[in-house]
């Protein structure tokens, strides 16, 4: 089996188009030297392939006939990667961004209320209502 279809078919990558572009980047690795799309998976192989900053590397226990559910894939893969890779997923996470760049469009309700609540004054420097104006 091509190594493009079979990460599409452990769920690797979304499309099978996105898994040949990865090969052809050199995202992927097969014990350790960059390999083709076109390149033939056989059990025991150990992949490495590196993903949204991160290289997983996975041991390939069996080839499945085709694409496989979620609950199916460890029963071709073994997933070796280290715990060090893993935590840094994590660091990802919290070293983001905001959810949005900056100068996408127009901001979103969320992203005025937030700005509302961000300017709002303390209470106590509350200005006074329209009708205690008209007291006044």
């Amino acid at each position: 089996m091509r190594i493009d279809k079979f990460l599409w078919c452990v769920r690797y990558f979304k499309t099978r188009s996105i898994a040949t572009n990865a090969c052809k980047k050199g995202h992927v690795k097969i014990d350790g030297s960059s390999v083709k799309p076109s390149r033939d998976v056989y059990a025991t192989d150990k992949i490495e392939v590196r993903k949204n900053q991160i290289n997983y590397k996975i041991e390939v226990l069996d080839l499945p006939p085709s694409r496989v559910g979620a609950k199916l894939v460890n029963m071709y893969i073994i997933d070796i990667t280290p715990k060090e890779n893993l935590e840094k997923l994590d660091l990802l996470k919290y070293s983001k961004e905001y959810y949005r760049k900056k100068g996408t469009g127009r901001p979103t309700k969320k992203d005025r209320r937030d700005i509302d609540d961000w300017f709002e004054k303390p209470t106590s420097e509350k200005e006074p209502d329209q009708e205690d104006t008209d007291k006044l």
